[in-house]
């Protein structure tokens, strides 16, 4: 099987990460991008090297996967270790093993130290708890890669503390730009549902509370839905399986062919292949299908089980994402959840970087409620919304700066005024006198009328404040006397006194705020 070119990327940058000495690598790629296939081909090379490969999971529907595309991309076997199966004494050189059963003190001192060479973790994101790290702790002296799809912040955070580099990144953008992946159209619904009261566990909404705040709302969010999802193949997330059930038999009542599965489903495996054959057309769960279940034509997703977990919300999209013969994009749904927890996950999470860019285009979004638009146009009129925000602010700023310019003194002109050669040539000489000037400093200079942007350093504030302190006691005009009569024409007012210069004011202020004609500025004597 020929991987594509970002699959061969990231193949041989993970054997790079390895042969630099770093043992833990990560591996980031989409729902849908192919990730088994790329640690399929890694599985297979370090096979060729001589090792023996263990692939982790954390439940057997991706052992099983695992398993199957190992085999169908690389014609090896693979033995497994779960339950009552064990890959001792096997001659396969790939064991696919469940974390639960491997993890157990007895079961895991069966095998030497060195028993594994490389050790995949699929769902990487898991990897964090402590019954990953009893078996990588075992098997101290292999070398990891971690494979998960794209993860929250916290999440690579935390994955930091046990992988030493990502390896490769290959983001959902760059995977729908080039055609491997679904494009994406987001439609808000205006239907507010408030979360206000729903508490937090774990990290994330409590599933029990978010079911009491949706309840209310279920019918109207089956009529929303039989208006865009009528001839959809739709999935929906939902908190709990009662949940989930209740739904189910009200979308029924509107006029879809609704099923439901839950882990306690005897009959999933039937009810899964039913709804892929066409004789459903909405599949409702409790975040059962969030992991190791493909459904390329699903082309409707209707998360009503809102997270803080971006690796949840990408996981839970990423079922619809997958391209599909007559499929034209994947819809997404999203509500007008009303919670001041501004960490909630939106559609703006899945494509992009930058928090301000994102908030932006969840605005943008809400704002253009019940109508379709595709996730990367929203992120270019975003990004181009805040880049118009961010110019106008600036040039607020800038203005609010050459208002504030004509209020104050610039101390060079001050310097000249008062005819003060110390203060122009004025040098810092000890530490303190070299840092900036202080927050303190810069405020009082500005009160008193000279702009403090054009003082580099403590001492010369110091000087300054200092001459101003002296100035007032000997009754000499201040810097906005100065910055005004200087601005009408007069010379060296900071040498004047300061009734002298109030007087003047006085006089133009009665003129109408202009000179009298009798008063030449340039001849004034104001001494």
């Amino acid at each position: 099987m020929e991987l594509r070119p970002y699959q061969e990327e990231a193949r041989q940058s993970i054997f790079n990460e390895w042969g630099k000495g770093i043992l833990k690598t990560l591996l980031v790629l989409p729902t849908g991008c192919g990730k088994t296939i790329v640690f399929a081909k890694v599985t297979e090379e370090c096979v060729r090297m001589g090792d023996r490969v263990l692939i982790l999971a954390h439940r057997g529907e991706l052992l099983e996967q695992a398993a199957d595309k190992i085999f169908r991309a690389t014609g090896l076997g693979c033995a497994t270790e779960k339950a009552e199966e064990s890959c001792l004494g096997s001659w396969f050189r790939v064991t696919v093993g469940s974390v639960q059963s491997l993890m157990r003190e007895k079961r895991l001192s069966q095998f030497p130290e060195d028993y594994f060479n490389t050790i995949i973790i699929d769902e990487a994101h898991h990897s964090i708890s402590e019954s990953y790290q009893r078996i990588l702790g075992h098997f101290s002296g292999a070398k990891v890669l971690g494979v998960t799809a794209t993860p929250d912040r916290g999440d690579m955070k935390n994955l930091g503390q046990i992988f030493d580099s990502l390896a490769y990144e290959y983001t959902l953008p760059k995977a729908i730009k080039s055609g491997y992946l679904s494009p994406i159209k987001a439609l808000t619904i205006p239907l507010k549902m408030d979360l206000a009261g729903v508490g937090i566990q774990a990290g994330d909404f409590k599933a029990g509370d978010i079911a009491t705040a949706l309840d209310p709302y279920l019918q109207q969010i089956a009529d929303e839905m039989a208006a865009y999802c009528r001839d959809r193949k739709t999935v929906v997330f939902l908190p709990l399986v009662k949940t989930s059930q209740k739904f189910r038999d009200i979308l029924n009542e509107k006029g879809f062919r609704a099923a439901e599965v839950n882990g306690e489903s005897k009959d999933r495996a039937e009810i899964l292949s039913a709804f892929e054959d066409g004789n459903y057309n909405v599949l409702c769960n409790s975040m059962l299908l969030t992991e190791g279940w493909d459904c390329p034509a699903v082309d409707c997703i209707v998360v009503l089980r809102p997270t803080k977990v971006r690796s949840l919300y990408s996981q839970m999209v990423g079922r619809g994402t997958r391209l599909s013969e007559g499929k034209t994009e994947l819809l997404l749904l999203d509500f007008l959840w009303h919670t001041e927890r501004h960490e909630l996950c939106h559609p703006a999470d899945l494509i992009c970087t930058d928090r301000e860019v994102a908030a932006q285009m969840t605005q943008n979004l809400e704002e253009a409620a019940g109508c379709p638009v595709g996730l990367e146009e929203a992120e270019k009129t975003a990004a181009e919304d805040v880049v118009t925000k961010r110019e106008e602010s600036l040039a607020k700023q800038l203005a609010e700066m050459r208002r504030r310019k004509k209020k104050l003194v610039d101390p060079l002109q001050f310097e000249m005024s008062i005819q003060a050669e110390d203060l122009s040539g004025y040098v810092p000489a000890f530490g303190w006198e070299m840092a900036p000037p202080s927050d303190k400093q810069k405020a009082t200079l500005e009160k008193l009328g000279i702009l403090p942007d054009e003082i580099d350093n403590a001492g010369k504030a110091a000087k300054i404040l200092d001459r101003l302190d002296k100035r007032r006691a000997e009754g000499l005009t201040t810097p906005k006397q100065i910055r005004f009569l200087e601005g009408k024409g007069f010379q060296h007012v900071g040498t004047w006194q300061f009734n002298t210069a109030k007087r003047l004011i006085d006089r133009i202020a009665a003129n109408g705020w202009r000179v009298p004609s009798e008063i030449v500025p340039q001849e004034y004597i104001g001494a």
